[in-house]
């Protein structure tokens, strides 16, 4: 029987043109308390989500303790002066609403979700923690036991080991240095601290209570009046933090893991916020080394020379600093090869200017995350409250894409020479010791350390 052949176009079809965005109506208040609100319309479900964030963590209560802030936003959540953790669930069940607390280094943060016909008594809730949580000595006990086998498991984390280093060597007495507390610090730990950090931080002159979904604003607004417009409390003060750590020349900080078959490599420098006017260039820039999964340092290190499964680099930004840091767990016997790898391309990208078509496919990649990321109502969310918190333009979501599409060759290149400090860069490495030494001192002047951030001989 006869076969035909058949013919395929291997032509890579072009994109179609960018979608515009419809941006959704936004509405503004400050209730007499203080307290800031932003109300965003979303109407493609019969749901609202919602955070209520406090501008202080664990960097504002680094004074009571590291990590503080982020203990006192888990035992937030287990009960208040009416209600016993257990009543707390079964009303968000009863409602079909999700509630959550957490804290990181800038902020704290009550997040939820549930049904719009739902919102008032959800909000309620939300008040009600906010100014009545109890700290059950019950509850504050487990947590802290809790706590304590988590921060035992982080000293066999490479990953962990290495940020905790790398912090260190950045920030030196800043608090952002802290990446987590001892499990001295945690044994140590009071639920009269936690209630002090509580008071402080949990004011609505501290807050910003931002809510996105299927309602009118001007009724939720009134909602919102209604339930936390009785709440008083002051913001707390502002204290000064230390000043940086200032390394300079590439320095390399092994951290040593006994018998661990793969190494962690962690790089660093300073950078910078999220209201640096260079957030955007650094951002495209970024995508390009390493990224996104099609960036130089994936092709290089993963496709082209299998060292390693997941390369990547990121900038980090906190309210007051940010860093650039690149990534990847590798094999024992490639590490100087993934360092060697990593800072070519690094040093590429400032020496020579990205081909028009390359950062057409960069801009492309980096404008098509964004906007999958107001696809849903929680993703709108996240990024109206990185606007509100880092006090970004109004119009910051709307030129976003805009601004990234103008950016050039030329202007990636003065920013990869602004930002991607490849002389300066400070090089930490997790692994068995025996196995790597060797390989990082070629970097440059070394410090070993053991996991429990003792530094060895």
């Amino acid at each position: 029987m006869a076969t035909r052949a058949v013919e395929v176009n291997q032509a890579v079809p072009a994109l179609t043109p960018e979608r515009p965005v419809t941006w959704p109506n936004r509405k503004r208040a400050r209730l007499a308390n203080g307290l800031e609100v932003i109300l965003v319309e979303s109407h493609a479900i019969p749901k609202f989500h919602g955070e209520l964030f406090f501008r202080s963590g664990n960097a504002a209560a680094i004074e009571k303790g590291p990590g503080l802030a982020e203990m006192t936003a888990t035992v937030v959540r287990t009960g208040t002066t009416s209600r016993a953790s257990r009543q707390i669930e079964e009303d968000l069940r009863r409602i079909g609403a999700d509630l959550a607390s957490s804290a990181g280094a800038d902020t704290s943060a009550i997040s939820f979700a549930g049904l719009s016909e739902f919102a008032e008594p959800l909000l309620g809730m939300v008040d009600e923690l906010a100014r009545e949580a109890s700290f059950p000595e019950a509850e504050f006990d487990r947590e802290r036991r809790q706590k304590l086998e988590e921060v035992k498991l982080d000293r066999t984390q490479p990953g962990f080991l290495a940020n905790e280093r790398l912090r260190k060597v950045l920030f030196g007495a800043h608090p952002y240095a802290q990446v987590s507390p001892s499990e001295q610090q945690v044994a140590a730990y009071k639920r009269d601290d936690l209630l002090g950090v509580y008071r402080d931080f949990y004011t609505p002159e501290n807050g910003l209570l931002l809510l996105v979904g299927d309602f009118q604003p001007d009724a939720m607004l009134g909602a919102v009046e209604r339930v936390f417009g009785a709440w008083r409390g002051k913001k707390p003060e502002t204290k000064t933090a230390a000043a940086l750590a200032n390394p300079r020349g590439r320095r390399v900080f092994l951290v040593h893991l006994p018998g661990a078959v793969q190494t962690q490599i962690l790089a660093g420098c300073h950078a910078i916020t999220r209201k640096h006017p260079d957030w955007v260039k650094l951002g495209l820039t970024n995508s390009l080394y390493g990224g996104a999964f099609n960036s130089r340092l994936v092709m290089n290190i993963r496709e082209d020379k299998g060292y390693t499964y997941s390369p990547r680099s990121g900038v980090s930004a906190f309210r007051q600093h940010g860093y650039f840091s690149v990534s990847a767990a590798v094999r024992n016997d490639v590490v100087a090869a993934s360092l060697t790898e990593s800072f070519y391309e690094m040093d590429k990208l400032r020496s020579v200017p990205v081909p028009e078509s390359e950062l057409a496919d960069a801009q492309n990649y980096l404008s098509g995350v964004f906007s999958m990321g107001l696809a849903t109502q929680n993703g709108l969310l996240s990024q109206i409250g990185v606007v509100a918190l880092n006090d970004l333009p109004d119009d910051y979501l709307e030129t976003y894409r805009q601004k990234v599409r103008a950016l050039t060759p030329a202007d990636l290149l003065d920013t990869a020479r602004k930002y991607l400090d490849s002389a300066n860069m400070q090089i930490v490495v997790v692994g068995d010791r025996a196995q790597i030494e060797t390989q990082a001192a070629l970097f440059g002047e070394m410090e070993v350390f053991d996991a429990q951030g003792k530094k060895l001989s």
